[in-house]
């Protein structure tokens, strides 16, 4: 998830000894399909050439080989296919392709990143872009950025192509926020990276998150591992938003988390951002299957298909009605029918339905919602185009102002 945007944004406030083996991995299915995607295209960010800069309805991307897994970015969108090669497109003024773009408008059409081994996962913020290879190696590129402006992906600077990342770890899943990166191993730890500035790594004290402080900004850039006070917890999945992160404890089912929480967002009931992990309370009731953060807000799918929301309601991203106004724990959105997945963008909520239809609701301003409607949606409304009447959707994923689909023939 990412909220990266430049038109139409009306929130201005806003080393390895073992032998290594194949990772298991949670993050998606293996059903191969094609690729849609609808809302901006200014920088080439929908991968449907030049002259396309916008789409109110889901259009089809030519990527040569089916593909497994879609990752919206702030403005730029990267998919992995069946044979796990990785193919990017939009924005590269920071690397964030992490292949070559010299030739006028190659961005704005899918190409292959090279020098990767088979990748089976993919993550993507605001201006970087990080692939979990089948042996358990992140590789990433891009660059990381805060409030004054690019901070470098390493402290040499802005990263063009895939660099290893996490020496002697297997990890398991990645997940980005917009300018941090979040890494779970296969033995339960976290370790993390990038901006600090709002609590989003969770291993960095307020009085060193400015660029690291005093220890320097390597402290941030370099992956190291979130500590608990629970020093033997061990955690079984990841999420990221915006500028939070959230861990679930692999023995108890519990949600910590950390991060902004200028709206609530994170389920405490103060406005107060944690710098450290901390247990969630009012998430002990369910059993959460995934977490998404935007901006502001943040959606949650239980273990039975339903679907909750919390923090910032502006522009309907909570789904609950005009009158709702912010929630401090999550909130049920009336739904149709069960949900399979959720996702979440700066201003947007999205949430793919058993019939593989697509429920979506939040800021309408940039047709990311793919319902042909230029408004604002403050409940859920369906997303639809002719390129869905013959297809069901079994991937969905939110971008700063585009959205991205993979879908199947009925």
């Amino acid at each position: 998830m990412a909220g990266r945007g430049r038109k139409r944004n009306r929130e201005s406030d806003d080393n390895q000894t073992k032998k290594r083996q194949k990772v298991h991995h949670p993050c998606h299915g293996s059903v191969p399909g094609k690729v849609l995607v609808c809302g901006e295209g200014d920088v080439g960010q929908l991968g449907l050439g030049e002259d396309v800069i916008e789409k109110a309805r889901p259009g089809l991307v030519n990527i040569p080989d089916p593909v497994i897994q879609v990752c919206g970015g702030g403005m730029h969108t990267v998919c992995l296919t069946e044979k796990g090669e990785v193919y990017t497109f939009g924005c590269n003024d920071e690397g964030t392709l992490g292949r070559d773009t010299s030739e006028e408008g190659s961005e704005t059409l899918p190409g292959k990143v090279d020098g990767l081994p088979k990748i089976v996962q993919v993550s993507a913020g605001d201006s970087h872009t990080a692939a979990l290879s089948e042996d358990g190696r992140v590789f990433a590129w891009g660059n990381f950025r805060d409030a004054s402006g690019s901070m470098g992906f390493t402290t040499n600077g802005i990263q063009n192509t895939p660099m290893t990342m996490i020496e002697g770890e297997t990890i398991v899943k990645i997940t980005s926020g917009g300018d941090h990166l979040v890494c779970l191993s296969d033995v339960g730890e976290i370790f993390t990276c990038g901006c600090a500035e709002q609590g989003q790594l969770g291993r960095v004290a307020e009085c060193f998150s400015q660029r690291g402080g005093r220890k320097g900004l390597a402290s941030i850039l370099t992956p190291e591992p979130v500590r608990f006070r629970k020093k033997k917890s061990v955690f079984s999945d990841i999420w990221a938003g915006q500028y939070i992160t959230f861990a679930k404890e692999k023995n108890t089912g519990e949600i910590y988390g950390w991060g902004l929480n200028n709206y609530f967002q994170l389920g405490f009931s103060d406005m107060t951002n944690r710098f450290v992990p901390e247990k969630i309370k009012s998430f002990d009731k369910k059993n959460w299957v995934c977490i998404q953060g935007g901006q502001h807000h943040t959606v949650a799918q239980d273990n039975e298909g339903n679907v909750y929301t919390l923090g910032r309601a502006d522009y309907g991203r909570l789904g609950l009605g005009e009158d709702s106004g912010e929630k401090k724990e999550p909130s049920l959105v009336k739904l149709e029918k069960k949900c399979t997945s959720i996702s979440a963008g700066q201003s947007v909520s999205f949430a793919l339905l058993e019939d593989g239809s697509v429920a979506c609701w939040g800021m309408g301003t940039s047709n990311q919602l793919g319902n042909g409607e230029d408004e604002d949606s403050w409940v859920p409304s369906k997303m639809g185009g002719k390129q869905l009447n013959e297809r069901k959707v079994i991937q969905v994923s939110a971008g700063g102002q585009h959205t991205v689909l993979l879908a199947v023939d009925k």
